[in-house]
């Protein structure tokens, strides 16, 4: 698993590995979040590693979330990627795919009935 963040004004979504289906670090989060002014709800999914957090970003910024986050350990930005990038990783993986695919079918149709015809098996 790795580290997802996604913001926008007042919420605040990160997943972690730190997290996931690990009790006691879930309850020592939970008391660490209740006891910060402006953090109006805090959800914590333990099978996925999702903390939900929704803040008041007249008193609170996103960024002193993260820094608080980051330095007790339960986050690290540095290997966090984006909504964006989590779309783009998987678009590109769905097109590779894809291309592998018409590419291996193509060549089978191409080669069929000739004696190159199990090269297609190896493509």
């Amino acid at each position: 698993m790795s580290y997802y963040i996604h913001e926008i004004e007042g919420r605040l979504r990160i997943k972690s590995p730190k997290i996931k289906k690990n009790p006691s670090t879930i309850n020592e989060l939970k008391k660490t979040l209740s006891t910060i002014n402006g953090i109006a709800t805090t959800d914590i999914n333990p099978i996925t590693g999702s903390l939900l957090i929704n803040y008041n970003p007249k008193i609170l910024k996103s960024s002193d979330i993260k820094n608080l986050l980051q330095k007790k350990g339960y986050f690290d930005t540095s290997k966090a990627i984006t909504n964006d990038e989590y779309i783009k990783n998987n678009v590109a993986k769905a097109g590779n795919f894809l291309t592998k695919t018409v590419i291996g079918a193509s060549v089978e149709t191409a080669l069929a009935g000739t004696p190159f015809s199990f090269l297609a098996i190896l493509i």
